[in-house]
């Protein structure tokens, strides 16, 4: 007798199917996914689209945290037991998500070496993020972090990744990551494009000259 052969888990096939504690959910642009302050109940996985993260002070100033992308995941703080979420989700571009309810998240960590493998890059990838953020945010000019945010943005460096042309994020925004006001990031982009490390032709073209920023003192 003849046993069917069990395909070896795939993570990614996983995520992208719904079931077993999983809902697919699709946001439109500027749709909230979760609130500050919210339940703290599931993880969500992106499958295409970009999100914002953003937290607001009791005093009402919000700062932008996180721009996380295709293959990233939101939410994950529920898995350490925090009771409410502690950050606001909100889509910049159409999302296509996946929501996996908080037991279903842990029971897959347990249960599947590859899905923790995956997510385990993806915590470690986000720490050291936050650390090389926060370096910039103590050591850097408001113009140094606005051209790594950028080079960020269209992938620069990343290997297997070319995106030259930066998805729609407004100034504000920009300015929300970097710490800095409105006026300023509009000062240094026309100052990135008149130098020619910028330039609009459908969108946000991002030269890698605009590295030039970051290493010149």
């Amino acid at each position: 007798m003849v046993r069917e052969r069990i395909p070896p888990f795939d993570p990614k096939t996983f995520l992208n199917k719904v079931g077993n504690g999983k809902t697919q959910l699709v946001f439109r642009e500027k749709r909230v996914i979760f609130s500050q302050g919210d339940a703290c109940d599931a993880v969500f996985y992106i499958q295409k689209g970009k999100v914002k993260l953003t937290v607001v002070s009791s005093k009402g100033k919000e700062a932008v945290l996180a721009i996380l992308e295709t293959g990233d995941f939101v939410g994950e703080s529920c898995l350490a037991g925090s009771p409410m979420r502690m950050a606001t989700a909100s889509a910049i571009t159409e999302c296509r998500m996946v929501r996996i309810e908080k037991q279903a998240m842990m029971r897959l960590l347990h249960e599947q070496p590859k899905f923790s493998e995956l997510f385990m890059a993806h915590l470690l990838s986000r720490n050291m993020r936050i650390e090389e953020d926060l370096v910039d945010q103590l050591f850097n000019s408001s113009e140094k972090r606005l051209a790594r945010v950028l080079l960020l943005l269209a992938h620069f460096g990343k290997e297997g990744k070319t995106e030259p042309v930066v998805p729609k994020i407004s100034q504000e925004t920009l300015a929300g990551i970097i710490g800095t006001t409105r006026s300023r990031v509009s000062f240094f982009m026309n100052k990135f494009r008149k130098l020619g490390f910028i330039e609009y032709n459908g969108g946000l073209n991002v030269h890698s000259s605009l590295l030039n920023v970051i290493l010149l003192d």
